[in-house]
């Protein structure tokens, strides 16, 4: 019977990575093939196992195999899939009442989470928080309140950002394929600046952060006019874009540039917020105060949620009825988001992310000095990536070979993803429930299909 067997999940699964099949397994493939006729050819999947169980630092398929997880759902469970607090306070409240809908009959759960993030969110004065389904919504919102607070209609986002695949979020995400593709016309107003990206700025790294804020103050001034932009929308670690770190002191200068003109600043923390690089926004390691700040994905440990947290006057400038939605702010996700905040404070998550970090550096770094193929290693936390080039050393994006390095790490039961605008991009997105051994096991693995690879293409 389907079920009869299935592993129990959560922090409870045996912390071993197990390969007993070929990847995806006999069952994974009945799977898969009953997928082909129900789900579109448009839908994929980057480790194509169908799961049974999850948690701490692995993930069970249905053939038995257990794969060690740098991927956390592609930065969702940050602290754990089916975190014990997350996973009691989301079924206490499936017993109490699923839905209410919080614009019919609002309950407190709601502004339990809100007054949360109006607490954490590094933003000045007083605030306000929405809350809604997906980090995609989320940044629409923050658009449609940056618009309605200054009566501007131009937005202003970044080479190799990505923002979401709705109609919107679509025109602000620079990588056309997959995301873009077929999908236009586009909505208007968008407008798109260079990103300060150390390992490929054309000219010298030392000058990136300057000579990118001189770009985008270019943009400003003389291509689109300062007086008809609302905001600027930038991540502090671009996500899909490669894990891109600014060059340092550039977020302060966007900053500047925005403060200057009288444009928002608009801190997109979706993929890098919520102790995921070891500070509970991605923007603190830089110092930055923005006017609003979107968040989702590890906010409520796998259940649909995201919030824009903004200055009170802006998120007030909207009129009645302008803001919200059926499902937003779930109150069984309000209960998960509560239960993150939870294990964040209680495990010390902000310290466990910075641990992971270094360790990861450190044997990244060894990595890198073995093979020339690595040529970047970036990231900050339990938000790390390596970049890979050809072997001749004049920075070739390689996307071929960080698939096969990605493949056979799958089939050897480490669970990888790939990013970036070349495809090139290893990431790596470890839960911070991951032990230390396992964390290293997954390093070793890793280290592994890279010398193997890099063999076989050389």
């Amino acid at each position: 019977m389907p079920g009869a067997s299935r592993p129990v999940g959560g922090p409870g699964l045996a912390q071993v990575r197990r390969v007993v099949s070929e990847i995806p397994g006999p069952r994974s493939r009945e799977l898969l093939a009953r997928q082909r006729g129900l789900v579109p050819a448009g839908v994929g999947a980057v480790l194509p196992v169908f799961v049974e169980a999850a948690g701490g630092g692995v993930i069970v398929d249905a053939d038995g195999n257990s794969f060690i997880d740098f991927g956390s759902g592609i930065a969702v469970t940050t602290v754990g899939n089916s975190a014990p607090a997350v996973a009691e306070r989301a079924a206490a409240q499936l017993r109490r009442f699923t839905h209410t809908c919080f614009l019919v009959s609002p309950y407190e759960s709601y502004l339990d989470v809100c007054e949360k993030l109006n607490e954490l969110a590094p933003i000045p004065g007083e605030k306000r928080t929405i809350l809604v389904n997906s980090g995609a919504e989320a940044v629409e919102n923050a658009v449609k309140i940056a618009r309605a607070a200054t009566g501007r209609p131009g937005i202003v986002v970044f080479d190799h950002g990505f923002h979401g695949r709705t109609l919107l979020t679509m025109s602000l995400t620079a990588k056309n394929k997959p995301y873009k593709q077929g999908f236009g016309p586009f909505a208007p107003e968008v407008h798109r600046a260079p990103m300060a990206y150390p390992y490929r700025w054309p000219g010298s790294p030392e000058r990136c952060a300057e000579e990118a804020a001189s770009a985008l103050a270019d943009l400003l001034d003389r291509q689109v006019g300062a007086d008809n932009v609302a905001a600027v929308l930038i991540e502090p670690i671009q996500g899909e874009g490669g894990f891109i770190v600014p060059a340092p002191g550039f977020l302060g200068r966007v900053a500047e540039i925005c403060r200057s003109r009288g444009i928002l600043l608009i801190v997109d923390e979706i993929q890098a917020g919520i102790a995921r690089t070891g500070r509970m926004f991605a923007c603190e390691h830089e110092g930055i105060r923005p006017d609003l700040i979107t968040t989702a994905k590890g906010l409520a440990g796998g259940l649909p949620l995201g919030a824009v947290t903004g200055r009170a006057e802006l998120m007030d400038a909207v009129p009645a009825g302008g803001l919200g939605g059926t499902f937003s702010g779930s109150p069984v996700a309000c209960e998960a988001a509560l239960g993150v905040f939870d294990e964040i404070e209680a495990g010390d998550l902000l310290e466990r992310a910075r641990e992971i970090g270094d360790t990861m550096l450190e044997f990244l770094g060894g990595l890198s000095d073995r093979h020339p193929v690595i040529g970047d290693v970036r990231g900050r936390g339990a938000m790390i990536a390596v970049e890979l080039v050809e072997q001749d050393g004049d920075r070739v994006p390689a996307p071929d070979l960080a698939a096969r390095i990605a493949k056979r790490c799958h089939a050897d039961g480490l669970l990888v993803l790939t990013a970036g605008s070349y495809g090139n991009v290893l990431r790596f997105l470890p839960p911070l429930s991951i032990s230390d051994a396992l964390l290293e096991e997954g390093l070793t693995v890793l280290g592994e299909a890279i010398a193997k690879e890099t063999a076989c293409a050389g």
